[in-house]
């Protein structure tokens, strides 16, 4: 079930270059909590990890993940989702780029992109089980 009605209201955080925090799991079941870039695309929150990066064994040893989105200024709208993750190289230079470009100017996110070419994952989360929140209501 996708939770793309739910996510209509929050698309201009979605959009946005919104800080995100990326949940996986250490082999002693404790959490590893990881500041990443992120977009959502096609029913999909998604982001890339390099190759060498920690967060890639624990994936790949457990492969359920938390993403956090969220706005630091009013109204303090988030989306949270947890799932397990795909992971995948298809398209991994052109999703790098996509995410970059929400974060970066064009000449630095071209450069960022160029940099890294061919090195990293595609981790993608699906919205199914999207919860969002907005604070507006008690804090205006």
């Amino acid at each position: 079930m996708s939770s793309e009605l739910e996510l209509d209201s929050f698309m201009s955080l979605l959009d946005a270059p919104s800080p995100a925090v990326l949940a996986t799991y250490r082999r002693d079941g404790t959490v590893k909590l990881s500041p990443v870039w992120f977009r959502y695309f096609s029913g999909y929150f998604e982001v890339v990890i390099a190759d060498g990066d920690v967060k890639l064994k624990h994936l790949s040893r457990d492969p359920r993940a938390t993403l956090l989105v969220f706005e630091a200024v009013p109204p303090f709208r988030g989306v949270q989702v947890s799932d397990e993750v795909e992971m995948s190289r298809a398209n991994l230079d052109e999703t790098r780029r996509s995410i970059t470009s929400r974060y970066l100017d064009d000449e630095a996110s071209i450069s960022f992109t160029k940099s890294r070419a061919g090195s990293g994952v595609v981790v993608r989360i699906p919205d199914r089980s999207a919860k969002t929140w907005d604070l507006a209501a008690i804090t205006s």
